[in-house]
Parts: structure tokens; C-alpha cells; sequence
């Protein structure tokens, strides 16, 4: 086990990251250790990594033990389930669980961060009064998750950032999932929108562009998938109509070095690094390119 304690902003015991030796133990005695931990009353944030074989043992134990000691958890406001690196498990392999229980469970709650997409279930009828900020990191995020959170209610959710990836590891939807979830989510503080790490980035960026939250967000992130000179000259051509946005995370692009230009010509901060070329086969001249979190 290796609990460590990060100070942050001068601001003392504020976050503490727990990575578990599974050799000593198991899965489900986690939060035990973790409540048992002397620091653990003065937390504020709590950053769950490796658990042991996360492609063969789901996390549902660690949510079920956080759910049945709501009380003791009453002080973390940041939850954050899955912080590991491939060294330890394949994002794609990592086998999450089920968190409809945590909502009720944890009202004090602001920012959620889930890691992998594998048994990941958000649940029905979602109604959260305090969330804040809703992540998921996975190579590929299920239709029925997109659908909870479509439904869900945070009416003081100011920062949702969605990894869509691909078909190949869970993604089973297309544009029009996304289309939809824009359309009929309501989420009127909204100031952060990310729909990133597409295998279809440039349609992607045309369902964004003409949302409903273009004209509320100041963060728009597109970054990570594949944005090309198309997806760019859609930015370029709508981004005047929106003056309330003053950030664009496009990092990770296949943009040429001219798109390039235009797009840091802007009077916004625009992150355009990381960029990428297609892969050409020899043979039929097929274009490939990447999303940068898949397996």
C-alpha cells in the first residue's frame, strides 16, 4: 500500500492518493485500510489507483464499501476511481462498476473522475444537486453511460469532459448519440464542455458547434482524437459567433502547418500542440488516423 500526501496550494493534507499492494491483502478489504488510514479524516480528495488485477477484479467493492460507509466519507468532495497507467492495466481492460448508489450516497460530492469503461454503469433517473465536474478516461465509452448522464440531473454541473474513443473497445455508437446527448442534457451551469479522444473527431466537432451549450461554455476540448483541416475549418468558421469562449484545447490534431497558423491567429488561447500525421497504406492509399487512448 502506498498512501501518499500531496499538498496543494499551501493548503496541508488536502489530497491523498491510494495505491493498493494487493499481495497483502484484497480488493475488497481497500476501504477498510483506507478509513483505517490516520490521515483520512482530514481528506478532502480521494484518488483511488491500482487496486490488483483490474482486467480480471472489478472496483464494485471499493464503490459498495464508500456507499456503506457514506458517513465516514461525508469530507471527500473529490472522488477520483481508476488513476492508473498501463503499466498496471490497459485503460480498456480496467473493469469498473456501478455507481448508481453514490449519488444519494455521497451528496456532498463535486467533482467525479472515473478511469475505464468495462461494467461502468452510472444508473437511471440520476439527480445530483452538488456535482460539479464529471470525467470519464476510457478507450471507448458505452451508449448506455452516455444515455445516464443525457438524463441526468446536475443543475450545478460546470465541467463535463467525455473520452468517446472507439468501437473496438466500447464506443457503440456514432455522431448522432452525441447529437442527442447535447440536445436533451441539461446542464445550465455549463462552463466546460470536453467531447474528446474520437476515432470521428471532425463530425464530432460539427455536432458541438451547433449545440445548445456553444453559447454558454468558455472551454471547448476537442483534443485527443482526430481533428483534422476539416474539423479546423469548422472552428474557424463558427467560433466568432460564440465571444463567451475564450479557451480551445485541439491538442493532439492532424491539422496541417497552415491550419495550424489560422487557428493560433485567433484572439483565444487555442492548445493546437501534439500534431499528428495520418498513416498512408502503401497498397490502397487508405488514411489512418488515431485517437490517442484506445486499448
Amino acid at each position: 500500500m502506498n498512501f501518499e500526501l500531496v499538498e496543494e496550494d499551501n493548503i496541508k493534507v488536502n489530497k491523498h492518493t491510494y495505491f493498493y499492494d494487493y499481495d497483502d491483502g484484497s480488493v475488497e478489504g481497500m476501504i477498510q485500510e483506507i478509513m483505517e488510514t490516520p490521515q483520512f479524516s482530514t481528506l478532502s480528495e480521494l484518488v483511488i489507483g491500482d487496486w490488483g488485477e483490474a482486467w480480471d477484479d472489478g472496483c464494485q467493492p471499493i464503490i459498495d464499501g464508500i456507499v456503506a460507509n457514506a458517513d465516514k466519507f461525508s469530507h471527500i468532495n473529490k472522488l477520483f476511481i481508476g488513476n492508473m497507467d498501463y503499466e498496471a492495466c490497459e485503460v480498456s481492460w480496467i473493469i469498473q462498476g456501478n455507481y448508481s448508489e453514490i449519488w444519494s450516497a455521497m451528496p456532498q460530492l463535486k467533482e467525479l473522475t472515473v478511469k475505464g469503461s468495462m461494467n461502468l454503469q452510472l444508473g437511471d433517473d440520476i439527480c445530483h444537486e452538488n456535482l460539479e465536474a464529471l470525467t470519464i478516461i476510457c478507450g471507448g465509452l458505452p451508449k448506455d453511460v452516455i444515455k445516464s448522464i443525457q438524463k441526468a440531473k446536475f443543475p450545478k454541473l460546470k465541467k463535463l469532459l467525455l473520452f468517446i474513443g472507439v468501437d473496438d473497445y466500447g464506443f457503440d455508437g456514432d455522431a448522432d448519440t452525441i447529437k442527442e446527448l447535447l440536445e436533451q442534457a441539461d446542464f445550465p451551469e455549463l462552463t466546460y464542455l470536453g467531447i474528446t479522444n474520437s476515432e470521428i473527431q471532425d463530425e464530432l466537432t460539427e455536432v458541438v458547434l451547433n449545440s445548445k451549450f456553444m453559447g454558454q461554455i468558455s472551454v471547448l476540448d476537442l483534443s485527443n482524437g482526430t481533428i483534422s483541416d476539416k474539423g479546423g475549418a469548422l472552428i474557424l468558421e463558427k467560433i466568432s459567433d460564440y465571444p463567451n469562449i475564450n479557451k480551445l484545447d485541439l491538442h493532439h490534431n492532424y491539422f496541417t502547418d497552415e491550419m495550424v497558423e489560422r487557428l493560433e491567429a485567433l484572439p483565444i488561447k487555442v492548445d493546437v500542440s501534439d500534431q499528428d500525421e495520418a498513416d498512408i497504406d502503401e497498397d490502397d492509399g487508405e488514411i489512418y488516423m488515431y485517437a490517442i487512448l484506445t486499448e
